[in-house]
């Protein structure tokens, strides 16, 4: 089954869905921008556009909502983070996370946890294709794909926002805390292919899983062995992430300690990170694709085994 499953995860798919969100129709996707004659914000577009996708094969998606703020924009600081702390005057806006869940058959209590921001910058006009319509379109392609699988454990797969503030993956995983879940591992996909130019110009396939503590370690070592043994055909590395940031950060603070972050390069490589050149066209489709069957086996030996995968 499983080789079928990871045969299943569709180019054509992940370049439709990449292109639709970051381009056409939906130019960003922000609170803070609504296209002309539409009555929704962009970022609201994303959101029925995924909750759709993940409805049409059977996915629970529910939205929780939260109030977040757009970041200003200071040209002052580095290229790359123009971002800075919106004022208090500034408006709140309305967003949501999509929360979707499959059920675990014969484990439901051992959820394996998937996590992608679905927003892009709110400070600048950028398609966010890198930063982070992959890491959305590679997650909503793995529910897409485990749809109709037997699988033992709960799947859960987080759509949030970290291009506003308050990042809200921080409330989905205190949440997750204060319920008293059972997380048995957390995969945060960001970046995916984001890479430095001459990389991308090699046209290197590449991968890194990024941990931040000692319980992450094994599972970033899981990612790596299972690109060899299901033969994905991928360049992966490890790093250690000193700092305890991103999405997987909120989880690892919530005490989810299990977790870590797959992306293109580490420190980070691209050159459009977070400016208005991170353009779908950019994206390799095909190591997108692989990076996507990556993690589908990832979570399928995860289900199998549950924390016994972890174990060399």
């Amino acid at each position: 089954m499983g080789t079928s499953l990871i045969q299943g995860v569709s180019s054509d798919r992940l370049r439709r869905d990449l292109f639709h969100l970051a381009q056409d129709p939906l130019p960003f996707r922000k609170v803070n921008y609504t296209r002309p004659g539409q009555s929704m914000c962009s970022l609201d577009e994303a959101d029925a556009y995924l909750c759709a996708q993940l409805q049409d094969v059977g996915w629970a998606a529910r939205k929780v909502g939260y109030r977040v703020q757009a970041f200003r924009c200071d040209a002052t600081k580095p290229l790359h983070h123009w971002y800075s702390k919106p004022a208090p005057e500034d408006p709140w806006y309305a967003a949501c996370n999509i929360e979707a869940e499959k059920p675990g058959r014969e484990c439901p209590e051992e959820i394996i946890q998937l996590i992608s921001h679905k927003d892009s910058m709110s400070w600048i006009d950028s398609p966010g294709a890198h930063d982070n319509c992959v890491g959305t379109v590679a997650n909503l392609e793995i529910a897409r794909v485990l749809a109709t699988a037997r699988t033992r454990r709960t799947i859960r797969i987080l759509f949030c926002n970290e291009e506003h503030t308050p990042w809200t993956s921080r409330f989905a995983a205190e949440a997750a805390a204060a319920r008293g879940d059972r997380i048995v591992a957390v995969l945060n996909v960001d970046s995916l292919d984001g890479k430095s130019d001459a990389d991308m110009a090699a046209g290197r396939l590449l991968h890194v899983v990024g941990y931040s503590t000692d319980e992450g370690r094994p599972l970033a070592e899981l990612v790596e062995r299972v690109n060899r043994t299901w033969d994905i055909g991928l360049e992966v590395t490890l790093a250690f992430k000193q700092r305890i940031n991103d999405d997987d950060g909120m989880f690892i603070n919530a005490g989810f300690r299990t977790t870590v972050m797959n992306l293109g390069s580490w420190p980070y490589g691209d050159s459009e990170y977070h400016l208005p050149g991170d353009r779908p066209e950019r994206v390799n489709i095909e190591n997108l694709r692989r990076s996507t069957q990556l993690l589908l086996a990832t979570v399928l030996e995860l289900d199998a085994k549950g924390t016994a995968a972890l174990t060399a």
